[in-house]
């Protein structure tokens, strides 16, 4: 089954994870502003995709860090000590199935291809 990570008040996880009930896909649910995310997680997918694509540099979260701890976020190490405290700068949604990632984002066109619907 897949699993969506992101926080629910999130407009982009409503859409994706509107989108995929509308599809019928099937998937859980990980809230990990509630839950909390771990560095063995954080570091998994960052050997899946690289930590600079999970590190959401646009959002509001990355942008009201001090400028001096922006400019320290130069490796894994860092980027998933950040990520742990501040989870709200996960890009998201994130969705895996079987410990391997998906998609992160929301893209409709990126989804009907993924999804093959």
């Amino acid at each position: 089954m897949y699993i969506v990570y992101g926080i629910p008040n999130c407009n982009t996880v409503k859409k994706a994870v509107t989108w995929l009930q509308e599809q019928n896909i099937a998937y859980e649910f990980y809230d990990y502003k509630k839950k909390g995310i771990n560095s063995a997680k954080l570091s998994g997918w960052s050997k899946q995709v690289g930590w600079e694509l999970l590190l959401n540099r646009k959002g509001t979260t990355w942008k009201q860090l001090d400028e001096s701890l922006q400019n320290s976020i130069r490796s894994e190490k860092s980027a998933i000590s950040l990520l742990i405290e501040k989870t709200s700068a996960i890009k998201r949604p994130l969705i895996e199935i079987d410990g391997k990632v998906v998609v992160i984002g929301f893209e409709e066109d990126l989804y009907e291809r993924l999804f093959k619907v």
